[in-house]
């Protein structure tokens, strides 16, 4: 455990699409803490077993894994019925699975955006609303991962950032709606991994050139924040902490 911080033995954690990126390192980073961790996954089977094994390796029983679709209203109940068969308690949701690609005005398709909607924004709220009883009697904290373009539009992806702003509403109207017993916070993330499909040289030279830090972060960075919020801030609720080497500034 980093030194310095309290430990939370007696604390559960959710995290949606924990298998890679910074999914993956907000698990690792809340069990460090002390956490038992749900690592949620819809495809990468391989990636949330391993990341299962070395935790439970660290400290045994402490990591279960559990599969579901959360872009479908039963992908969310399935997800919360686990949650509740193997957890005494829910402390800590942290929604961070998200869809992410291209929909550029005038050739998006329904699918396109239902998809994007519903894993980005409808799926997070039921997930809340189904699991509401157990963050109630814990007292507990979610955490939204959103991103920097849910204020401002990234080029050829509208619907993409469409789901991210309406996740920052859900946000600050859940912190109203259900304080005092949890509270709700969001994450912004900046340039912190380049997404699969890597954009050239030129357009990231001009998105770091942008950027105050003039340089990525890094996902332990995303993973630092979602702990604070999580953990260590009683009395922060609807807030959303930008970690994004100061793009936010728009220098």
């Amino acid at each position: 455990m980093s030194s310095g911080k309290k430990a939370f033995s007696n604390k559960t954690a959710l995290v949606t699409g924990a298998a890679a990126r910074i999914g993956a390192s907000i698990a690792a980073t809340l069990h460090e803490r002390g956490c038992d961790v749900v690592l949620h996954y819809n495809s990468n089977s391989r990636g949330v077993e391993a990341l299962a094994e070395r935790l439970n390796g660290a400290r045994p029983d402490s990591a279960r894994v559990a599969q579901a679709d959360l872009s479908s209203p039963a992908g969310v109940d399935e997800l919360a019925d686990r949650v509740r068969e193997g957890c005494d308690s829910l402390d800590v949701l942290v929604n961070n699975a998200s869809r992410f690609y291209p929909t550029p005005a005038g050739e998006v398709l329904a699918w396109q955006w239902d998809d994007l909607l519903n894993s980005n924004l409808r799926g997070p709220w039921f997930l809340v609303q189904a699991l509401l009883p157990e963050l109630r009697a814990a007292r507990g904290s979610i955490v939204n991962i959103l991103d920097v373009h849910a204020e401002r539009p990234m080029r050829s992806h509208p619907v993409y950032c469409i789901s991210k702003a309406g996740l920052a509403m859900m946000t600050k109207a859940l912190a109203r709606e259900l304080g005092p017993a949890v509270r709700v916070n969001g994450v912004s993330p900046g340039a912190i991994l380049w997404p699969e499909n890597e954009p050239a040289a030129a357009e990231k030279q001009s998105i770091l050139g942008r950027t105050a830090l003039g340089r990525l972060g890094d996902p332990g960075d995303i993973a630092s924040a979602v702990s604070y919020l999580a953990l260590d801030a009683p009395y922060v609720t609807g807030q959303i902490l930008a970690v994004d080497g100061g793009r936010s500034l728009n220098i």
